[in-house]
């Protein structure tokens, strides 16, 4: 399996969680990560490199730690830019254009800093609920949503709890991974 890590951190340099999870992924054989800050300080994202990178993989992981319930902005204008009609999505009728991403898997990275997340936490809404529109752009774009990969509370994470979980990351960018159906 090919697998496409795009990374979008602001402040990768000071990132304890995020480094650990992008050098545990560039580890691994198979996997290439694409850091978005570094590729593209000035917001100008060259598209026909971000789509061939994307046309090469089974799985494309994006990788964020959660800002405002979300990703950052250029993650966002990522997804804005590279993911077009008639490459990513879109129909004419009853025929399919867009079929790119047919065929591969998006798997969501994100370390949100805080832990209360859930129906009793100071939150109200659970990580798997604040990542739907990935979800739904997964569905939109006929990529297979997988599993997502959180790693919650990351702000008072160990270095224990993060060499594993950094462990246990290398080891879901090629692993097989459940889907999630439209509600899952």
């Amino acid at each position: 399996m090919k697998t496409l890590v795009i990374l979008a951190h602001p402040r990768f340099e000071s990132s304890r969680v995020n480094r650990a999870l992008a050098e545990a992924a560039e580890g691994e054989q198979g996997v290439t990560v694409r850091r978005l800050y570094e590729l593209y300080p000035d917001g100008v994202i060259d598209v026909e490199a971000e789509q061939t990178a994307v046309e090469a993989a089974d799985r494309i992981v994006l990788q964020f730690p959660m800002y405002w319930y979300s990703s950052p902005s250029l993650l966002k204008q990522w997804q804005d830019d590279v993911l077009t009609h008639g490459w990513a999505y879109g129909s004419k009728g009853k025929a399919l254009v867009g079929k790119a991403l047919v065929g591969k898997e998006l798997l969501i990275a994100v370390s949100p800093g805080a832990e209360e997340y859930g129906r009793e936490g100071a939150f109200t809404y659970t990580v798997t609920e604040l990542l739907r529109p990935f979800q739904a752009t997964a569905n939109r774009c006929n990529l297979t949503y997988v599993e997502p990969f959180a790693t919650i509370g990351s702000m008072r994470i160990s270095d224990e709890q993060l060499a594993e979980r950094a462990r246990q990351y290398a080891a879901a960018l090629t692993a097989p991974r459940p889907a999630l159906d439209r509600l899952g």
